[in-house]
């Protein structure tokens, strides 16, 4: 008997290419299983099964592109890069378990002993480790320098130069750093650049368009955004993936788990609404704290008074979800400040819904000596405050009954 040939589904998709971003949050990367779900489907498993023999050997070969172990792939995590890759313009994306997994990943699957790394000095605390405590054990050499000024980039290549990596805006100050002045070095010395671009998000700021080479995001902070899970991502060209990403991922395994894959997609759809709220406040937010007794100094890419405003103008679409401020009496006036809050809760997350603020010279960069704090922009009374979802005039009244403290 024989079975009449399925019809051809009359829905054709449109090019995610032509849709804004926007649109591609929410539908970019979608594969459906044969149950037609309209969420996208969340598969936990570890492995796959094959029909012969013959067919198990050909996917290890990778003459069959189907998936093999949720280490190296799965299909929920494969429509996760995919809509990342979308996001960002990069040919292709790899998830991590989370956002230190992913910076060490795109560091360390294209260096050996020998080669050198020439970085910006203002990092992530974790970051610094990588580069000061830990590559050095292989025989990697690192040299820091002030991202800010272009000779000492230009300065800073030997021979051996293999990477440039910088974060821009820097954790926790927001200073800013030209990456297409950046990239252009980079590339004349025969280096790949690597940013580091969580606090811009992917939609303020677009580093590829910048000539950067990789990119990195803890997806734990704006794309989760809701304070649930941990997850990385990396992006780049195919060929990256092909000669150095893929081998490393898959034989070092810093897989994310499907489930908060499928967290992050869920994340992506709301993104561009939160992040456009989260800024819209923080621009608010900023200019009130400049005006409050006890706050010396407020830095905000976003106001006329950060050190780079016209790069800011430049380099990105607005000023971020974050806002670093200066209050008197050091470490003692920022934890009277601190703990006098009363909506705007104390932790070391950003990127959230909730409103979140941070002490890093005690938290985020307290292993650093106060002399290489200072190095970095990092005072006793420096606070780092991510703007969340709650109205600004609360937030705004929330900061002013906590001056009241100093």
């Amino acid at each position: 008997m024989s079975v009449a040939p399925k019809p051809t589904p009359r829905f054709v998709p449109r090019d995610p290419l032509t849709l804004h971003p926007e649109t591609r949050l929410v539908h970019g990367g979608t594969t459906r299983s044969p149950f037609g779900e309209t969420s996208e489907a969340l598969f936990l498993t570890q492995g796959f099964v094959y029909d012969d023999a013959e067919s198990c050997e050909a996917r290890f070969k990778g003459e069959d592109p189907g998936f093999v172990y949720s280490r190296y792939s799965n299909p929920t995590t494969a429509m996760f890069e995919e809509r990342m890759a979308l996001l960002e313009g990069a040919e292709a994306a790899r998830a991590t378990a989370s956002g230190m997994a992913a910076v060490n990943a795109a560091l360390l699957c294209q260096l050996s002993a020998g080669d050198h790394v020439l970085a910006a000095r203002a990092l992530f605390g974790s970051c610094r480790w990588i580069l000061e405590d830990f590559l050095p054990r292989f025989g990697v050499e690192t040299t820091l320098i002030d991202g800010g000024d272009l000779e000492a980039w230009k300065a800073g290549v030997k021979p051996n130069t293999k990477i440039f990596f910088l974060e821009s805006p820097t954790n926790p100050t927001l200073d800013l750093i030209d990456i297409a002045a950046v990239a252009e070095i980079a590339h004349a010395a025969g280096a790949r650049l690597v940013v580091d671009n969580v606090f811009a998000t992917p939609l303020l700021q677009h580093p590829f368009e910048l000539g950067a080479d990789v990119v990195v995001y803890s997806t734990t902070k704006h794309v989760d955004g809701q304070g649930r899970c941990l997850g990385g991502v990396i992006l780049s060209s195919k060929q990256f993936v092909t000669d150095h990403l893929q081998t490393f991922l898959r034989q070092t395994g810093p897989s994310i788990s499907p489930f908060n894959a499928w967290i992050m997609l869920k994340g992506l759809e709301t993104l561009a609404l939160r992040v456009e709220r989260m800024q819209a406040s923080a621009g608010k937010v900023a200019d009130a704290l400049a005006a409050l007794p006890g706050v010396e100094k407020v830095i905000y890419p976003g106001r006329a008074d950060h050190p780079q405003a016209e790069l800011a103008k430049r380099q990105m679409k607005g000023g971020g979800t974050l806002v670093t401020f200066v209050v008197k009496d050091g470490k003692e006036g920022a934890f009277r400040f601190a703990n006098a809050l009363r909506l705007i809760r104390i932790s070391n997350n950003l990127g959230d819904a909730k409103s979140l603020i941070t002490h890093p010279a005690t938290t985020t960069h307290q292993r650093f000596t106060p002399e290489t704090r200072a190095e970095m922009g990092i005072s006793d009374g420096l606070l780092r405050l991510s703007v969340g979802l709650e109205h600004a005039d609360d937030l705004i009244a929330d900061l002013a009954g906590a001056a009241e403290a100093l």
